[in-house]
C-alpha cells in the first residue's frame, strides 16, 4: 500500500509542477518566449577557482533580473578549465537586449580578462513544441 501512496504523491507533484511551468509559459507568451542559453567558458591555466567565484557573484546579481528562470553551473570532470552555464530565461528578447547591457554583466566581461582564456561560446535553444 505504501508504494502506491508514494506513486500517487509523485504523480500529484508532477502534475502541480507541470501546471506551474505551463502557467509561467502562458504569461510570457507575448514576449520573446522561453529560451535556453548554453554558455561555454574556458579558463586560463590554474584560474578555475577565480572564474567560478566570479561567476557565482555574477549569478547572484543576475537572479534579481526580470525574466530570469534559472542558471546551473557545470564543470567538466575531466578538465576543470571547461565551465558550462545552462541558463533559462522567460524572454529571449530581454536576454539578448537588456540583460547583455546590465552593469554587472558588463563588469564581469571586463573582469573576465583576468581569468578566462577568451570570449565564451554562446548558443541558444528552444523547446520543440
Amino acid at each position: 500500500m505504501k508504494p502506491l501512496k508514494a506513486s500517487i504523491y509523485f504523480l500529484l507533484f508532477m502534475g502541480i509542477s507541470s501546471f506551474k511551468i505551463t502557467t509561467g509559459n502562458f504569461h510570457q507568451h507575448n514576449m520573446g518566449g522561453m529560451i535556453t542559453v548554453l554558455v561555454k567558458y574556458k579558463t586560463q591555466p590554474s584560474k578555475e577557482d577565480m572564474a567560478l567565484k566570479a561567476l557565482q557573484e555574477l549569478i547572484a546579481k543576475v537572479k534579481k533580473e526580470p525574466h530570469y528562470v534559472s542558471i546551473v553551473i557545470h564543470i567538466d570532470p575531466n578538465d576543470k578549465s571547461n565551465i558550462l552555464l545552462h541558463e533559462q530565461w522567460a524572454d529571449e528578447d530581454y536576454y539578448k537586449g537588456a540583460h547583455m547591457k546590465t552593469p554587472h554583466l558588463l563588469q564581469f566581461i571586463n573582469d573576465s580578462r583576468q581569468f578566462l582564456a577568451g570570449p565564451p561560446d554562446i548558443s541558444f535553444w528552444k523547446t520543440q513544441d
